[in-house]
């Protein structure tokens, strides 16, 4: 997340991994492996912190890389993204099948399942089908052996033809064994893998391409790393994506046609290629060599006779892996009993039925929401008093040094002290709000989140993944449109990142739970009233999310019309979450990728903010003039100018909207803070605030324009300002249209 594309990736396997390597002895291996099997584990676990992360080049598709050392060698280890199979479907799909096939990577580690080996088998029977340098990993033994699911590796080993390893890979001596069995698979790779058969049509056809396939890949000097078989069955299956790659890596094929076959073509009907069988568009100038063309034409005619298209061929294909899969999967595993799903099996009564499946989710999520606001309250007031003690010692030290005073104003009372307001309010939060979320992702309930809500989404044309993103929005709408990248779909993922900011994020919670308690709940601190202010709180959460629904279904009938696409949903099982793994995935990955970009935009919105306050034209701040200028909008949406003028300058950061609102109706230089909450009402009763204006304010901070973090967010994975546009408008015209009609309602009946 957040990093550029010129360090890893696609556009790097050619240069960033051969730059990187120790020395030019080191080897390059990928670790491979379908989604929550343990291969970022693996890979983190090797690595430590010898490694980098980033994007596929043109993709928003997570790439990391990283180095260790064995007995034998040093590695280059490529964990690529998880996926279930290389028939690519999707970014991560594509982007784990190039690297196989045109990364010159070494070997390749498949990372496997033990609880469900035989789903596994599909992608590493794919992978035999590339390379034949594969090490297979049975992974998670343990949570095997306490189901009563034991497996014969060696007999595996000897079905497929390449070594394979069972292994828990939290494990410090799996690790070791890992590392021992990928040098000798560096020193005697296999010599014949296992190769899926598949029908007998499909294999007569695979026989018409094989040689001028092979023929054609020996031309290459390129590092294309795929065996003739699989680019035989690319080509028959007439995968565009992967034609699109061979164009970019393959030179033009060398002229080696004879007389005589250009008498044949010529002489040949004119009929001879059927035109249900013709390359699709591009095929021919991609493939540079008219008689692989022809050939593969009529491997695709004899294909169309005998009732196979190019669907029906991939569903083929699919069926052979599926059936040798399960052959395989029959010999080598045993179950020790037959109920050793049976406590997932009633985990999901309870968590995905339509009776109880939406209260649980629900309650999670409120349980996650209250441990974090009341949980950072804390934290972040020791924070804050840390970072404004840093703020009077900068400023002792500005005084002592003779600095002018509006130096001192703009780098201490401006810069410094905005990023400390929002680095004190955002971090415990986040800090709080990110690793809860994600001890759930590796429990495997978000999976059954998004399958609750599948249904939903779909009826408003959108895909169930947003539901995800949706819940990652929460803690943080740049969180949320990052993680929009796990949406195959481009029109769905846009819908998905154009909505996000509808759920409010914890920026944006201090405020709203703030004003529920001055005008709504009551401050007394109660029993009744921290219910009271729970209610409004949810209420207000779930109109952001029906407007949210509202809206996919709105952009899916208008500018993204569409059909939504269906996605393969794995259920997990139930998995006890590794406190280690999330503290740094949570932390490191999300919270300081967040808070940086949060913090880069913060410093340099202090300044203006400062300069707006203490500039003076004719008597009065600018920050001020700027107030009266909006006034008279504010007052339609049922607020005022200072109110729209805070949201304006609070676009760096939702957390510092209320001490802006302070500072201006103080005429202060400088952002203020009320004492407790009863000091900040009465402030705000006296400049004219009522009821109206504080739901009006409500509604206003959950639909309004996202932070400059999350639209910076949005053109980085969008790669357009048209888009980012549409992403502050969406919200912004909801907010305002809601408070007009509050406001219209208040004028008229009170």
């Amino acid at each position: 997340m957040g990093l550029t594309n010129t360090s890893t990736g696609l556009h790097a396997l050619n240069t960033e991994l051969t730059v990187r390597r120790k020395t030019s002895s080191d080897k390059v291996a990928a670790i491979a492996g379908n989604p929550n099997v343990g291969k970022s584990t693996l890979f983190n676990s090797l690595t430590g912190a010898r490694q980098h992360t980033g994007n596929w080049p043109g993709k928003t598709v997570a790439s990391a890389q990283g180095w260790c050392k064995s007995p034998s060698h040093t590695y280059v280890l490529v964990d690529i993204p998880g996926t279930y199979s290389l028939m690519a479907h999707s970014a991560e799909e594509e982007a784990a099948r190039n690297f196989l096939c045109f990364g010159g990577a070494d070997a390749v580690a498949v990372v496997c399942d033990a609880t469900c080996l035989e789903r596994n088998l599909n992608l590493v029977l794919q992978i035999l089908e590339i390379k034949k340098n594969v090490l297979v990993c049975v992974n998670l033994l343990d949570e095997a052996q306490r189901k009563g699911i034991s497996i014969d590796t060696e007999k595996l080993s000897r079905l497929l033809g390449v070594p394979v390893l069972g292994m828990v890979a939290q494990d410090r001596r799996s690790r070791g064994c890992f590392l021992r069995e990928l040098d000798r698979l560096m020193e005697n790779p296999p010599f014949s893998p296992l190769q899926p058969s598949y029908c007998p049509a499909v294999e007569e056809a695979v026989s018409m391409v094989l040689p001028l396939a092979d023929a054609r890949i020996k031309q290459s000097d390129s590092p294309c790393c795929f065996s003739p078989r699989w680019l035989a069955l690319r080509l028959l299956e007439g995968d565009p994506s992967f034609l699109r790659e061979l164009t970019a890596r393959l030179p033009p094929a060398e002229p080696d046609v004879s007389s005589a076959d250009s008498e044949r073509r010529a002489a040949a009907p004119a009929d001879t290629i059927s035109p249900a069988a013709a390359p699709a568009a591009g095929e021919t100038l991609l493939l540079g060599d008219p008689r692989l063309t022809e050939e593969v034409m009529k491997a695709r005619n004899m294909l169309r006779d005998l009732g196979i298209d190019r669907e029906t061929f991939t569903s083929r294909l699919v069926e052979g892996l599926v059936r040798t899969a399960e052959t395989i999967a029959g010999e080598t595993v045993t179950f020790g009993r037959s109920d050793y799903s049976q406590k997932d099996r009633r985990l999901d009564k309870i968590f995905t039925s339509r009776l109880t499946g939406y209260p649980v989710m629900a309650g999670l999520l409120a349980l996650i929401f209250w441990l974090t606001l009341t949980g950072a309250n804390y934290p972040s007031a020791l924070l804050s008093h840390l970072l404004f003690g840093i703020q009077e010692l900068l400023g002792r030290a500005f005084q002592a040094a003779g600095a002018p005073w509006w130096l001192q104003g703009l780098i201490v009372d401006g810069m410094y002290r905005t990023l400390a307001w929002v680095v004190s309010v955002m971090l415990p939060p986040m800090a709080i709000f990110f690793p809860l979320f994600t001890l759930l992702e590796d429990s495997g309930f978000l999976p059954r989140i998004a399958y609750n809500l599948d249904k939903p989404f779909m009826r408003c044309q959108a895909c169930g993944k947003q539901a995800l993103t949706m819940a990652m929005g929460f803690g943080c709408n740049a969180a949320g449109v990052a993680g929009c990248r796990i949406i195959d779909s481009p029109r769905e993922r846009l819908i998905a990142m154009l909505t996000n900011s509808f759920v409010p994020c914890n920026g944006r919670f201090p405020t709203l739970t703030a004003l529920i308690t001055m005008f709504f709940a009551g401050t007394a601190g109660s029993l009744l009233s921290s219910l009271g202010s729970a209610l409004f709180l949810t209420l207000f959460v779930l109109l952001g999310i029906g407007a949210s629904f509202v809206s996919s279904w709105l952009l899916s009938r208008t500018v993204l019309k569409g059909i939504p696409s269906s996605f393969t949903l794995e259920l997990p099982p139930y998995r006890r979450p590794q406190a280690g793994r999330v503290l740094l995935r949570s932390i490191l990955d999300r919270t300081v990728f967040v808070l940086g970009r949060a913090a880069s935009i913060a410093a340099p919105a202090g300044l203006i903010i400062w300069l707006m306050a203490n500039v003076r034209l004719d008597g009065a701040s600018l920050l001020a003039h700027c107030c009266a200028f909006l006034n008279p909008l504010g007052q339609a949406l049922g607020m005022d100018g200072v109110i729209l003028t805070a949201f304006l300058l609070g676009l760096p950061a939702n957390e510092i909207v209320i001490p802006l609102i302070l500072m201006a109706y103080l005429s202060q230089g400088t952002m203020a803070e009320a004492q407790n909450l009863v000091q900040l009402r009465q402030l705000l009763t006296a400049n004219g605030w009522t009821w109206v204006t504080a739901l009006c304010t409500m509604i206003f901070s959950l639909m309004h324009w996202p932070c400059s973090t999350t639209l910076l967010t949005i053109k980085k994975e969008s790669g357009s300002w048209k888009w980012t546009a549409l992403a502050f408008l969406l919200p912004t015209v909801w907010g305002m249209a809601l408070c007009f009609l509050l406001a219209s309602g208040a004028k008229m009946f009170l």
